[in-house]
């Protein structure tokens, strides 16, 4: 077990999220990326976590699980699902094995008996020691004491461009109450959509050029209100932020945005005469009074690239699982990495042995970049001196799928020294009684570190639509609260399907172009369902029943 000795602390924060796909498609956008996720990250995970737990090894892990995530894993839908897709994976591994046997290609029967293995083991820890149950597994690991759980925003709403205060609100307070609901306490810490933040000033609609706008309550804020402690930032905003150079031309409404931010921040900057480093705890401006104040963790980009680079990261080495190539039927991926740059048709074939020196070799590399990192962090004092290396979760095992290994070799390591604490998030916060006051920028962890790939001439027109649900949403709540009976059931539906329009998945699907006509499918099927439910919503109110045609047609929507 590390000591409080040394040269500081650390933390893997884990950003574990899927947007609500239950009841809205299978292949190939839908259920099977739950199904992927859970079977190539989830679990693999929870094997990490529960054997080294087991061992009584301290692990340095505070994983964020959204609350949309949470639902639909712990959704009898989600069982039933899994289970088919672990049935019908191993199907396929073995006419691979079959035919590679056939053809006399014996290092690709190797991996085919691989991947039956795999996915049998799955099945097998499944139905076995989670008991079906990946978030009650979870929970348990974190009332052990061996991992710390986060929240995050209920559907993953990009809370600085929502239009009203009572959005980001709603959106902060369902994710603390679905946490509740799930791992049975308050949550510590939030990981912020796409790392997004704002800081209160005069806003406006960044696609009304005639909006008057208000003052924006900052999001730190709402926060405190709601009893979190801290959240993630990526290095760019602790520093003050940085031009978003070509972004800004593409799109008047970002350019807009951003001189808002700007003159906002002008106006309520402190006068930061420190210099600030990624390596301690700030607490935000504004939190600090009477309430526990609000801190930042930063990202620490040095150990954190080291990670998430595809070309020069760990992921890209050549002996590794390569992502994007696969065989038909079946979807199972029998190719190397071979090179980062290299075409589909030169990857080389994957060599189940071959990785393990790699991992070990890779994990040498990580472990001693963290040394060197938390060595040169010489203007933090030693008592408030941490490393925060931030990831998706799905990094680990679906992207990259060596990752669950290399992450338990760190853990191993990091448990047997002396040098380096391992921590969660809360014990950072904890430890800590004074901490310097900040006031950070508007941005993200996004390309350019602004919104524009929420915000921008493919997405712009899905923020209207928000913003209409979103005062629709307000007005009917103040009005309709206090009904009871199919007039309350239509305002919570109503409100279901604000917070599934609100999510920020939508924007970063057009934008990236992953799966572009499933994003927008899905954005203007949420608009319509809205419109659709607040007009029963108010027919219901006004004293008459719906058609037959409606109520089947509102039955449909609640699936």
């Amino acid at each position: 077990m590390a000591s409080d000795a040394g040269l500081g602390r650390f933390s893997f924060v884990l950003h574990s999220h899927l947007p609500y796909v239950l009841a809205h498609g299978r292949w190939p956008h839908g259920m099977v990326w739950l199904s992927e996720a859970a079977a190539e990250t989830y679990i693999p995970l929870w094997r990490v976590f529960r054997k080294l737990a087991d061992e009584g090894r301290r692990l340095a892990v505070t994983i964020g699980i959204t609350p949309v995530l949470a639902e639909q894993l712990a959704d009898p839908t989600f069982v039933l699902e899994f289970l088919e897709y672990l049935e019908l994976k191993q199907k396929a591994a073995r006419r691979d094995l079959e035919a590679f046997t056939t053809e006399g290609k014996d290092n690709m029967a190797k991996t085919a008996k691989f991947w039956i293995e795999f996915y049998e083991e799955l099945e097998k820890d499944f139905r076995g020691p989670l008991k079906k149950d990946i978030i009650g597994a979870f929970r348990q690991l974190q009332d052990e004491g061996a991992i710390e759980i986060i929240t995050c925003a209920a559907t993953h709403g990009y809370l600085p461009l929502l239009g009203t205060d009572e959005a980001v609100n709603a959106q902060v307070k369902l994710g603390v109450d679905a946490y509740k609901k799930h791992f049975g306490r308050d949550p510590k810490g939030i990981w912020l959509p796409e790392c997004a933040y704002r800081p209160s000033y005069q806003w406006s609609k960044p696609t009304d050029p005639n909006d008057p706008g208000f003052v924006r309550e900052g999001v730190e804020r709402v926060l405190q209100k709601n009893g979190l402690r801290y959240f993630v930032v990526d290095s760019h905003l602790l520093k003050g932020g940085k031009a978003i150079g070509v972004y800004m031309t593409r799109f008047e409404g970002l350019r807009q945005l951003w001189e808002q931010a700007e003159k906002g921040m002008k106006e309520k900057v402190r006068d930061e005469d420190f210099d600030k480093s990624p390596n301690r705890l700030y607490w935000v401006e504004g939190t600090v009074g009477d309430d526990e104040p609000v801190g930042i963790l930063t990202r620490d980009e040095e150990t954190s690239l080291q990670v998430w680079s595809g070309e020069w990261g760990y992921p890209g080495d050549s002996n590794y699982l390569d992502f994007h190539k696969k065989h038909f039927p079946g979807g199972h991926r029998y190719w190397s990495v071979t090179s980062p740059k290299a075409d589909l048709g030169d990857k080389l074939e994957y060599e189940v042995d071959a990785v393990e020196g790699r991992l070990e070799e890779n994990a040498d590399h990580f472990v001693a970049k963290l040394r060197e990192v938390l060595s040169n962090a010489e203007n933090v004092p030693v008592d408030q001196r941490f490393v925060v290396s931030p990831f998706d979760t799905e990094l680990f095992g679906h992207w990259w799928f060596e990752g669950p290994r290399w992450l338990e070799k760190v853990l191993r390591k990091l448990d047997e020294m002396d040098e380096i604490e391992p921590v969660h998030g809360s014990e950072l916060i904890g430890s800590i009684d004074e901490a310097p006051v900040v006031s950070i920028p508007e941005g993200s962890w996004g390309e350019g570190g602004f919104h524009y790939i929420w915000l921008n001439r493919d997405t712009e027109w899905t923020w209207p639509l928000i913003y209409d649900a979103e005062q629709k949403m307000t007005e009917a709540a103040r009005e309709f609260s206090g009904h009871s009976g199919l007039v309350y059931e239509l305002l919570q539906q109503l409100a279901r399907e604000l917070v599934l329009l609100e999510s920020s998945d939508w924007q970063f699907l057009i934008s990236t172009v992953a799966a572009r006509d499933y994003s927008e499918m899905r954005t203007r099927n949420h608009a319509n369902e809205f419109e659709f439910v607040h007009q029963m919503l108010r027919k219901t109110a006004g004293g008459k029943e719906m058609t037959l045609e409606e109520w089947n047609r509102y039955q449909a929507v609640k699936e």
